[in-house]
């Protein structure tokens, strides 16, 4: 009985499957000669019109040749400087110049008004990037003028355009701490180095994380002098608490208004401003 059964369906998908290849065959290519579009449509075609224009994609072409003379090789040097510099400049832009010192003060003064979301960190970091363009735009134009313009000139070589460009910058870190020469001291003494007597004898290698230590050493002096009268706040606003019986409500939340009155009152912003610009331009 079941053989029986297995017969019947093999003959009925034997039977579905011819009809369909009969169907296939001849009755859909006859239906799509004689199909048209239904009445009150738009007649339509698929062929592209001879007026319009294909889109054009240029062909990128990537080479990698020997260089045939000294000026192909110099360029090929001074586009790999160039690119080096760029890939650079974001750790040169923070750690060279004044930025280091403007942004962290800028967060100890938003920890000191208990303030977490506002100002946001990327409004601070801002603010403290065209406060460095402005304590340092004598400087950028020396290194614009002196270097990069002979440069772009074909007026002086790589080698003179890097002297040129580092003697500000170095001459900028130098100011900064020449009330305060212990880091220089303290990396020469570490290098194995005489003790400097001019300028000219501290190496760059020095130089710089002398001054980065120099920068964090200020910043934080600076820090902790913000912090001293938000503190003394806090610490009224929280022996009142205490002397009521409030224990339970949290200072902060208390502190926070008398703070940023305070803060307002005196014009915090133009003070701290102002005293960072005086910090570092003397």
């Amino acid at each position: 009985m079941t053989t029986g059964m297995n017969m019947k369906v093999n003959r009925c998908v034997r039977c579905f499957l011819l009809i369909l290849v009969l169907f296939s065959t001849f009755l859909l290519p006859a239906a799509a000669q004689n199909s048209s579009f239904p009445s009150g449509s738009t007649p339509g075609t698929t062929e592209m019109g001879r007026t319009v224009n294909s889109a054009t994609i240029p062909n990128v072409n990537l080479s990698i040749t020997q260089p045939q003379s000294g000026r192909e090789l110099a360029f090929s040097v001074q586009l790999l400087v160039m690119l080096t510099v760029l890939s650079l400049a974001p750790s040169l832009l923070i750690l060279l110049t004044s930025f280091l010192r403007f942004s962290i003060v800028l967060d100890f003064i938003k920890r000191a008004l208990s303030l977490q979301q506002v100002p946001p960190t990327s409004v601070l970091n801002g603010i403290a990037f065209f406060m460095t363009i402005f304590v340092m735009w004598p400087v950028f134009s020396q290194v614009y003028n002196n270097a990069f313009r002979p440069l772009s000139d074909g007026e002086i070589t790589i080698q003179q355009a890097y002297e040129e460009a580092e003697a500000p910058v170095r001459m900028f870190m130098y100011r900064q701490m020449e009330h305060n020469n212990s880091n220089i001291a303290m990396f020469m003494n570490m290098a194995g180095l005489e003790k400097p007597r001019t300028l000219a004898d501290v190496p760059t290698y020095v130089l710089v994380p002398s001054y980065i230590l120099h920068e964090l050493t200020v910043a934080f002096k600076i820090g902790i002098m913000l912090y001293i009268p938000f503190i003394i706040i806090d610490m009224v606003v929280a022996s009142i608490l205490m002397s009521m019986g409030m224990m339970m409500l949290p200072p902060v939340q208390i502190s926070m208004p008398f703070k940023l009155m305070l803060f307002v009152l005196v014009d915090g912003w133009g003070l701290l401003t102002q005293q960072l610009f005086n910090s570092v331009i003397r």
